[in-house]
């Protein structure tokens, strides 16, 4: 059921997750602007580990559109996405903090704010599935 709104909410998330990664940069410093493509050729494994969890998260979220049947789940896995995004932005923070030479010039991209996007969005959604899920016990208090 696409047209529900929070259908629409879960593939915003999925998009900006998967989506929007390859088009802005996470950072910029010295040597130029970093996206999430370059993370898979550093050697630290805290870099390879963000595109991974960006990931994870666009395919959870695209996931968790199509289980409208079974809204208890939907609201679970909604959770989960949300604890994913909350993983990464604390792993983009730590590792924007310990950039080398961030003393000299560093800057931070829109990249590192997508998480932050994608949490409100399945917060949204969240918000419509639970929404939902009352009306429905609503009617059955009815019959």
């Amino acid at each position: 059921m696409i047209q529900r709104i929070q259908s629409i909410y879960l593939l915003l998330a999925s998009l900006v997750s998967g989506g929007l990664i390859f088009v802005f940069d996470l950072w910029e410093n010295l040597k130029g602007e970093v996206y999430i493509l370059d993370l898979f050729l550093r050697e630290s494994f805290l870099l390879k580990i963000v595109p991974i969890l960006f990931l994870l998260s666009a395919i959870t979220s695209l996931i968790d559109v199509f289980l409208f049947k079974k809204r208890q789940l939907q609201f679970v896995v909604g959770r989960l996405i949300i604890l994913t995004n909350l993983i990464l932005l604390g792993l983009l923070v730590y590792v924007s903090l310990t950039l080398p030479g961030e003393i000299s010039i560093s800057e931070k991209g829109i990249g590192m704010f997508l998480p932050i996007l994608a949490i409100l969005l399945v917060v949204l959604a969240n918000k419509a599935i639970k929404k939902d899920e009352d009306l429905v016990k609503s009617v059955d208090r009815l019959r």
